[in-house]
């Protein structure tokens, strides 16, 4: 079995467009992220229709909330028979292990991540928000704590996965945005990097936007990302 190591966001705004992309796509080239902005536009009715389509789909809800809320949301979430849920690591102790144990009730659970620090954020926003620690410190210790609470992985920026590959094991699965091809334009990541470089740096999958669904042959621009990393189409 395929194990695409592209998942596409699908950042749209209503189902139209992202069917369109959908259907441009091989879903043996790439899963695809449904996020706050499709979903709460779409709900699970978009979802379905990729999965459909022969998709695997990453649920980016990056729930955050007290524990029963979170742990019943993750139900739901299985439910659909999504591939990927994700949380915020700053949710807890508790919130984590909650979300743990709810998927640990299903038959067959999606894999299960935490959210660390956003891509977006640099020194100045911790500092903004009173966090006495560098990014890539803030995203050890809530990595570490994810992973001690039983989780997947992470949400990380390649930046940090050389460090959490040593500190999580082998098996903690590092799913990295902020990823743009060497001719692409950064738009609002702050800590990017390669597609290729971000594997070797031990990430498991990369989420790539922008650089595919813009392009005007986004199956063309899946395929040469996946040639650059190395993976045969």
């Amino acid at each position: 079995m395929s194990d695409p190591k592209i998942i596409i966001a699908m950042d749209f705004h209503a189902a139209a467009p992202a069917l369109a992309l959908a259907e441009k796509l091989q879903p043996s080239l790439c899963r695809l992220k449904v996020g706050k902005e499709l979903f709460t536009a779409t709900g699970p009715a978009l979802v379905e229709k990729l999965m459909k389509l022969g998709f695997e789909i990453f649920l980016d809800l990056k729930f955050h909330d007290i524990p029963n809320t979170v742990a019943q949301a993750c139900k739901v979430s299985a439910s659909l028979g999504v591939w990927m849920v994700n949380v915020h690591a700053l949710g807890g102790r508790k919130m984590l292990e909650a979300a743990r144990e709810a998927m640990d009730q299903v038959v067959r659970p999606p894999k299960l991540i935490a959210v660390t620090v956003l891509t977006s954020m640099d020194q100045q926003d911790l500092d903004d928000l009173g966090i006495d620690a560098k990014p890539a410190d803030l995203v050890m210790r809530l990595a570490k704590l994810v992973n001690n609470c039983g989780l997947d992985g992470v949400v990380c920026s390649a930046h940090e996965a050389i460090e959490l590959r040593k500190h999580c094991g082998a098996e903690f699965c590092l799913v990295t945005p902020g990823i743009r091809p060497a001719h692409a334009s950064l738009d609002d990541q702050s800590r990017v990097m390669t597609p290729k470089a971000a594997l070797q740096a031990g990430s498991n999958y990369l989420v790539i936007g922008r650089p595919i669904t813009q392009s005007a042959n986004p199956l063309q621009a899946l395929l040469d990302i996946n040639s650059e990393i190395g993976v045969s189409n």
